[in-house]
């Protein structure tokens, strides 16, 4: 009858669906994607601690973000709840601040890399020298001005300020300085001849053709330059204590070693 073939017409079809569905496999479900451990590290470390990090990923594996920024700029990130695990300052003072305002846990910290304090020119420059007392900074600056980081809050800034009046030029070049956001900045800034000098660290130094070193600081001329590390203390991450331990592994001192730095750190982890 025409009510039947109707019914055969429309709800055969719509049965067999629904046993072919019902005999599909279960899918399997997928495992939770880990989340990044989150590294707030100062931006004169960037180079060498992406390649680290893309090593710890390949060797590991463990994934991460880096947020690369001035080290008194990431403490604030921090105090105002930035999201984080772990921070890697440019300088001991900064880290002890962090200490200080309870946003890193102190047992986790650790010195993990060192560095020196160049003053850098335009490339090419002549044979580079100590910088001594009698080094002629004023006269070569000239009516330019001298690219550095902010003196008094900025660690490579503060170093050069320090080696400076520790060597008696200070009082002749204090008022030419041309405050750079960081480091890298300060190095672009020679680079584009927009300066004539500028006080950065070595290793910055070495990652641009266009500038050469003029002079090295003495070492005594000021305080030692670490770079520590520590856990922040709002992270929970299980991952973090894998990567904190990868980043003085003997793998990561020799990437770090590569691109300059002095490793400083014991080989295990805190």
């Amino acid at each position: 009858m025409p009510f039947a073939r109707f019914r055969g017409s429309i709800i055969r079809p719509t049965i067999l669906a629904t046993l072919a569905i019902l005999a599909l496999p279960l899918a399997t479900p997928r495992p939770a994607v880990a989340e990044p451990v989150v590294i707030l590290a100062a931006a004169t470390l960037k180079d060498a601690l992406d390649a680290v990090t893309a090593a710890a990923a390949s060797a590991m594996p463990v994934q991460t973000t880096a947020i690369y920024g001035s080290s008194p700029g990431l403490v604030k990130q921090l105090e105002n709840g930035a999201p984080g695990d772990l921070f890697f300052s440019a300088d001991t003072d900064w880290m002890n601040e962090a200490v200080k305002r309870q946003l890193v846990d102190p047992a986790t910290r650790v010195d993990v890399l060192s560095s020196s304090l160049v003053l850098v020119g335009p490339a090419p420059q002549p044979a580079a020298t100590p910088i001594t007392a009698s080094f002629p900074l004023s006269m070569m600056l000239g009516d330019g001005r001298l690219a550095m980081c902010d003196p008094m809050m900025m660690p490579a800034g503060r170093y050069g300020r320090i080696a400076l009046q520790h060597l008696g030029l200070w009082e002749g070049v204090k008022d030419h300085v041309a405050n750079a956001e960081n480091i890298r900045v300060a190095l672009t800034e020679v680079a584009h001849h927009e300066t004539p000098l500028g006080v950065v660290f070595d290793t910055d130094a070495r990652l641009d053709n266009r500038v050469a070193i003029v002079g090295t600081f003495p070492a005594d001329s000021h305080p030692p330059i670490l770079f520590p590390l520590a856990a922040v203390s709002h992270g929970h991450n299980p991952d973090t204590a894998r990567l904190l331990a990868f980043l003085v592994s003997p793998a990561a001192r020799s990437i770090f070693e590569s691109y300059g730095y002095a490793v400083v750190a014991p080989a295990t982890a805190p």
